[in-house]
């Protein structure tokens, strides 16, 4: 039996081949720009989830004290229950070792007003810009520059120009000093300010900011805290004046009132005696409205 020999063409084979190649190879122009459209959304939205969880990191380092609690008719801060100095129950510590204690006064006869600042001097937000905002500080935050748009509480200037003069005035914010610190400079374009104390000269009481004025080389007789937030002055509460959070209201007249008040505190020798008798006179108002 003879067995056949069958010859193939190797041009014919290798024609064949490429053939085949090209047939899976080849792909439809619709599945093709499908598939391009979708890693391109794909990259797009990994930038945007990327931004907007680098936005969310810096956002926790500027928080300021708490989150406040909403409800559709009322919004305000969680109130700590009051506590003490030497209460060992509570979580209390410095953010940092040392003490942040102030200079001596340069006037021993001159009393203290510490300021908050953010939403009672001013009120900040990020981009997009608001509609009002009367300038712009950049502060780099962990190796990011955000911009911030700061806006003035009305009467800022003038209250910031009367307690120079018959005050010693400390600015004392929960905020990070990377941001506060530009906010200060555009504001206190007067050099009024004598001192700015940031977060970390702040305790951490269950979680929150405070601001302990017992530790500052201030006599508590002739101090004043001003401050939007309740959390901020738990422990020494006689000695705060409530403001209002400010946002973008040009109406608000609250730094106008507090100017009144200081102008006539000069006859208490304890401002915690002022302190108590303006807020008594306030809520009374508050009532007959």
């Amino acid at each position: 039996m003879v067995s056949k020999i069958i010859k193939k063409t190797p041009t014919k084979t290798i024609k064949k081949a490429r053939n085949y190649h090209q047939r899976r190879r080849k792909k439809s122009p619709i599945k093709s720009a499908t598939a391009t459209a979708s890693l391109v959304v794909a990259s797009i939205n990994k930038s945007i989830y990327s931004c907007h969880r680098r936005l969310i990191k810096i956002f926790s380092k500027l928080t300021r004290i708490d989150t406040p609690k909403r409800s559709p008719r009322k919004q305000g801060y969680k109130f700590l229950k009051k506590v003490t100095a030497e209460d060992p129950q509570n979580l209390r510590r410095s953010l940092f070792n040392e003490k942040h204690s102030l200079p001596p006064l340069i006037s021993p006869m001159k009393k203290t007003v510490f300021l908050d600042l953010d939403e009672t001097l001013v009120h900040s937000k990020p981009d997009p810009p608001p509609e009002k905002y009367d300038f712009i500080v950049r502060p780099v935050i962990d190796g990011q520059k955000v911009v911030f748009y700061v806006l003035k509480r009305p009467f800022v200037d003038e209250l910031l120009d009367y307690l120079s003069k018959n005050f010693e005035i400390v600015v004392f914010t929960a905020g990070i000093e990377e941001y506060a610190s530009l906010v200060l400079d555009r504001l206190d374009w007067r050099a009024a300010i004598s001192h700015r104390l940031y977060r970390n000269s702040c305790k951490e009481v269950d979680g929150k900011f405070v601001k302990d004025l017992s530790e500052l080389g201030r006599d508590l007789k002739s101090v004043v805290i001003v401050d939007d937030n309740p959390n901020s002055y738990v422990f020494q509460p006689e000695n705060a004046i409530p403001i209002r959070p400010f946002t973008d209201d040009i109406g608000d007249g609250e730094l106008r009132r507090l100017i009144e008040f200081f102008e006539g505190s000069d006859k208490f020798e304890d401002m915690r005696d002022a302190v108590n008798k303006y807020l008594a006179e306030r809520d009374e108002k508050v009532v007959q409205v």
